[in-house]
């Protein structure tokens, strides 16, 4: 039903302002005009304005601005992500939802999106504020042939594809803060949580969750974060199309998914590290055992921050409590 209904958005769209016949519509589409007239009553439940007059047809007058899982797929060019989407008003947090459509079998590439999140989530349980309409709350099912360990490299790689997004969409200087973080000018735009369902040497699925600020106003923060944390609008100065951004990701992460699946992590180590923030930079590190500097070196494969010592050593960290920002950053 959805793949006739975005046919129908594009025989509509591509005829411009001239109306189109209900006739032509139904021969076109294989479907008979009732079953036009009860597509068309769909489109306008999601916002579309369309116009029917006796004896002409039908025309759209206006697209809509709002998010549905309808709105989502007309225009999105992709092979496999995004094919089933499951839109939520509101909801506690699409990690829940995900988890859930996952468990009955969802298919590769489904999407959760929602309009507001009441009780968003990143890494290690901390909340994250999802604000109705003003950013991007998102989780993609995956079912990657991959071992479980490698699970890791799929964070990296989505951090890239939202780096590469905000870089190219909206003509920013993102960079990715280890492991999962995008940063503005110093300041949290989006973050990535990635939870898995696997057995030891088989991935049944994975999550990749999504907080992305876009609309934002610096008032429209929570004063606890409001030092920390941005938007796309509070550092452009421009109200962004949510509905654009999210096809622009999901197309960009497709082509990244696919190149990783075929040629490794190679390509997403070099451009993750591209983007690295502190890359070649001295850090200060405090783990349970000690507290040093270190040059921040790049990435391992498996995700694991690299760091050499003054002495030249290399060391993997997989936690560690980083300062990355000196008083006065």
């Amino acid at each position: 039903m959805e793949s006739t209904r975005n046919k129908l958005i594009d025989l509509l769209a591509n005829n411009g302002e001239q109306y189109i016949s209900g006739q032509l519509l139904s021969e076109r589409l294989g479907v008979s005009r009732s079953a036009i007239w009860k597509h068309m009553k769909k489109l306008e439940e999601d916002g579309y304005r369309i116009e029917a007059k006796s004896n002409k047809g039908y025309r759209i007058i206006s697209f809509p601005d709002k998010l549905s899982e309808n709105t989502l797929q007309w225009g999105l060019h992709t092979k496999w992500l995004g094919k089933k989407v499951i839109h939520k008003q509101s909801t506690p947090s699409t990690q829940i939802i995900a988890h859930q459509a996952a468990q009955e079998n969802a298919d590769h590439g489904t999407i959760i999106i929602a309009d507001e999140q009441t009780n968003g989530r990143g890494r290690m349980s901390r909340s994250w504020h999802s604000a109705k309409g003003k950013g991007i709350w998102l989780s993609i099912i995956l079912r990657p042939s991959i071992l479980p360990y490698l699970a890791p490299q799929l964070t990296l790689l989505t951090a890239t594809v939202l780096a590469d997004v905000f870089s190219s969409y909206t003509n920013t200087e993102p960079l990715i803060k280890w492991p999962n973080d995008i940063l503005l000018e110093n300041k949290k735009t989006a973050g990535i949580l990635t939870e898995m369902q696997a057995e030891q040497d088989q991935i049944q699925y994975v999550v990749i969750g999504m907080g992305i600020n876009v609309n934002q106003e610096n008032k429209e923060l929570p004063e606890d974060i409001k030092d920390k944390a941005t938007s796309l609008a509070i550092k452009t100065g421009k109200h962004w199309p949510i509905k654009e951004i999210i096809q622009e990701i999901l197309i960009t992460f497709e082509k990244a998914y696919d190149s990783y699946i075929e040629n490794g992590f190679p390509e997403v180590k070099e451009k993750w590290e591209s983007y690295g923030f502190k890359m070649g930079e001295v850090i200060f590190i405090k783990t349970l055992r000690e507290q040093f500097k270190a040059t921040f070196s790049g990435i391992a494969d498996d995700g694991a921050l690299l760091v050499k010592e003054k002495n030249k050593t290399q060391k993997k960290l997989y936690s560690a409590e980083i300062e990355w920002f000196k008083k006065g950053d």
